[in-house]
């Protein structure tokens, strides 16, 4: 008679580690091997929400601001500030 064949439904992508584990993360202390961009899967998720000091976009040049820039190296905010259209 033949099996029946039971079929497990994957609710998500698996999440591999790039060269087999050979080569590790390089965000200090972190022993995780890597995904992508050198950094672990925790790592590369914080790197592509811009919460990592080498982030993913350029970044507003204002001290604190993690803000993707805008024009001139600020963004839109503090390019509004600093170029302020005074009403005549």
């Amino acid at each position: 008679m033949a099996e029946a064949q039971t079929t497990q439904k994957r609710t998500s992508w698996p999440r591999f580690a790039k060269s087999n584990g050979k080569k590790a993360c390089t965000v200090e202390g972190c022993k995780r091997p890597y995904r992508a961009k050198n950094y672990c899967y925790f790592h590369y998720k914080q790197w592509r929400q811009g919460e990592l000091p080498h982030s993913r976009y350029r970044t507003c040049s204002k001290p604190e601001c993690r803000v993707k820039t805008f024009k001139g190296g600020l963004c839109e905010k503090h390019h509004a500030e600093t170029f302020k259209k005074d009403a005549a």
